[in-house]
């Protein structure tokens, strides 16, 4: 499979896996989970066809862990705007955690914390290169520091998901760390 055609796969797969299942006439449970059959059938009635070779390579191949696979059945990993419970326990944070976004937003920022959005979580790295990654999506990286060790000791849960992102409600301005500026 093409680099074209496996990046096609996998933002399908996230719109409809993560955002828009109905869109294609997809019923998630509760976990976000649907049969694999159920939807390939689904992308296929409504004009997107692709084979369960596809997906496996998509899933196995996505350096982000995007899509988890239990058996026959498919999720996305984290990163949901509609209602799923991903079952995830708490978890400890290691002392910092950090945060890649662009300087546009650093305003918003200083004044609200991070907010997830139209997320269900805030999105945070335990590294400031998988950060810095994150925030070059955007435009010019700003990596900001989370004070996840003192947000912990102050009551905040932490999950991590399957694929190594640290999800938590909100970051209060408090807690973040932000680089100095130029």
């Amino acid at each position: 499979m093409d680099d074209r055609r496996t990046v096609k796969v996998s933002k399908y797969l996230s719109k409809h896996l993560r955002h828009q299942p109905e869109r294609i006439g997809l019923a998630l449970d509760e976990g976000g989970w649907i049969e694999i059959d159920t939807l390939i059938a689904a992308a296929a009635s409504h004009g997107f066809r692709f084979t369960r070779e596809e997906l496996d390579h998509v899933v196995d191949t996505n350096d982000k862990r995007r899509f988890a696979v239990e058996g026959t059945r498919i999720r996305a990993s984290q990163g949901h705007s509609i209602d799923v419970d991903l079952g995830l326990p708490s978890a400890t944070p290691p002392p910092y955690l950090y945060h890649g976004t662009v300087a546009r937003h650093l305003g918003a920022i200083r004044t609200e914390g991070l907010r997830p959005m139209n997320r269900h979580d805030v999105h945070l790295s335990s590294d400031r290169e998988t950060a810095t990654r994150v925030g070059a999506r955007r435009g010019r990286p700003v990596v900001l520091a989370v004070d996840a060790g003192a947000m912990h000791c102050d009551g905040h849960v932490f999950h991590v998901s399957e694929n190594g992102v640290w999800l938590t409600q909100n970051v209060p301005p408090r807690y973040l760390r932000f680089p100095a500026p130029h």
